[in-house]
């Protein structure tokens, strides 16, 4: 399977070390926890970057991480159904990093299927660096990314050139 990842160029060097996790922590991990976040496809990534700074302040040095995750790799998995009615609060609630800390842990598995935030019907997938199988992880490719530049403009869609119906 293959999972993607958008991170600026700086750290892609080292796309599977889980550092900025651990140093910042995130919605499945306590600081001082490694994990490594991926989505499912480039866009749900993307999607999921977007969410966590103003689009004004994205950099201009992105890049997407391709990664293949082997088949056989055992995944832990939860659903929405397994969540707290709360679980897309923001900030996170403290429940979901102690889901994914004890995962860390516990080293069963090296990945944890989790639902997006973002879309709940589309998953993220996170990996235990420091779990055995995830050597096993590849990286099989990096290549700048860049969204489209509509996404940068302020014009608000209910405005002259909208495909939005008028009253």
């Amino acid at each position: 399977m293959f999972v993607w990842r958008v991170t600026r160029k700086p750290h892609a060097d080292e796309p599977l070390s889980g550092e900025g996790a651990r140093r910042f922590g995130g919605r499945w991990n306590h600081v001082g926890t490694a994990v490594v976040y991926t989505s499912e496809s480039l866009s749900l990534a993307a999607l999921e970057y977007l969410v966590n700074l103003p689009i004004s302040d994205l950099p201009d040095d992105l890049v997407s991480v391709k990664i293949q995750i082997p088949e056989n790799l055992t995944t832990k998995r939860i659903s929405v159904d397994d969540l707290p009615d709360n679980w897309r609060a923001f900030p996170a609630i403290e429940q979901l990093k102690d889901v994914g800390t004890e995962w860390v842990r516990e080293e069963k598995t090296a990945i944890l299927s989790v639902p997006s935030v973002v879309i709940p019907t589309e998953l993220n997938y996170l990996v235990n660096p420091a779990h055995e199988a995830a050597r096993r992880i590849e990286i099989v490719s990096v290549d700048p990314f860049a969204l489209d530049t509509r996404l940068f403009r302020a014009q608000k869609l209910g405005r002259k050139g909208s495909r939005k119906s008028k009253p």
